[in-house]
């Protein structure tokens, strides 16, 4: 896997990845920014977010469940000094989908956490890491 970063100004960066694809980043006005784009921790998080709905998503699919969304929010917290490194992490799963199986998704969640999401089991050597789970009929 590759990506490359390229430095526009301030603190602006374009981050291209192995896919071709380009998203912005930048920094806040207070840090030299003019919050033209996510920030880079952000984007971990972000990435975190989708490389576990991912694995719950295919999962869930696989597993023949009746699924139609889902969404994960995250809140995070950083240590107060440098490296300010995710400290907590709290993933919560709300999944939709007619009649789905309680156990089945929680059983999603759990193996994306321990085992398939990279993201998540990486960011959890420093972090600790929670999730939850509702399910929405629909």
């Amino acid at each position: 896997m590759k990506a490359r970063i390229k430095w526009i100004e301030n603190v602006s960066f374009l981050g291209e990845t192995g896919s071709g694809h380009a998203v912005l980043m930048d920094g806040a006005p207070e840090g030299g920014g003019r919050n033209l784009g996510p920030r880079p921790m952000e984007m971990l998080l972000v990435g975190t977010g989708g490389c576990t709905a991912y694995d719950v998503v295919h999962i869930l699919k696989k597993g023949r469940q009746p699924i139609s969304d889902c969404v994960v929010e995250i809140d995070a917290e950083r240590a107060g000094e440098d490296p300010k490194v995710f400290t907590k992490i709290h993933l919560h799963f709300v999944v939709t989908g007619k009649g789905l199986n309680p156990v089945q998704v929680e059983r999603a969640i759990s193996l994306s956490a321990e085992k398939y999401c990279s993201a998540s089991i990486m960011l959890g050597k420093t972090a600790d890491i929670t999730h939850d789970f509702e399910i929405v009929e629909g």
